[in-house]
């Protein structure tokens, strides 16, 4: 029997995360994160996991941060079911989550805010996300006006700067075999627990 069958879901991505952390050469918790317009035009693009949580229901889920105001932020705001995607390359693994975006709370964003590099924390007031640039003087004009607004003490985290943890609905694990005859395993989350299914390649 495959070791992707009758596990739980949050264990066995811990062991490919650990897996991808000693293998990986770049980013080994890069994912894309794909949302949508309220019109149903889809976006896609990479984003950074910051935690898991390895729980049922909403206590659990994927963690990532970023300015709410963004095109992603504003996505997510208005229509908070989204889709990840984990890909391994020199695994040649891959897993994929559906489920719904919840906002982290103010403590939780202020944690991890302030964990971060302090130029990353100017960057983030900094930064005007997705919207038009003039040029790159005007951002370094920016870094420069927050950098000596904040040249002493903390860095409070910006008002608009935050994360959403994903609850999974579905979790499907992918993994390469030869002939692309693939292992496909997917675990939906019911009330009683998680079922799985085994999926052709």
């Amino acid at each position: 029997m495959s070791s992707l069958e009758n596990r739980d879901p949050y264990g066995l991505f811990a062991e490919w995360m650990a897996d991808a952390e000693a293998n990986e050469p770049n980013d080994p918790n890069a994912m894309a994160l794909a949302t949508s317009t309220p019109e149903g035009r889809p976006s896609v693009r990479m984003v950074l996991l910051k935690g898991v949580v390895e729980k049922r229901g909403d206590e659990g889920g994927f963690i990532f941060y970023t300015n709410l105001e963004s095109r992603k932020g504003g996505e997510v705001l208005a229509n908070p079911h989204v889709s990840l995607c984990f890909h391994w390359k020199s695994l040649r693994r891959q897993v994929r989550v559906e489920g719904r975006a919840i906002q982290v709370s103010d403590e939780d964003a202020d944690a991890y805010f302030t964990s971060r590099a302090r130029d990353s924390r100017i960057g983030a007031w900094a930064s005007q996300q997705s919207r038009p640039l003039e040029g790159r003087f005007e951002l370094e004009g920016r870094v420069a006006k927050f950098a000596a607004k904040y040249a002493i003490g903390a860095v409070p985290r910006p008002p608009h700067w935050s994360g959403f943890r994903i609850v999974p609905e579905v979790i499907e694990f992918w993994h390469d075999r030869p002939f692309r005859l693939h292992d496909r395993v997917v675990y939906r989350q019911t009330t009683d627990g998680w079922d799985q299914t085994r999926l052709y390649p």
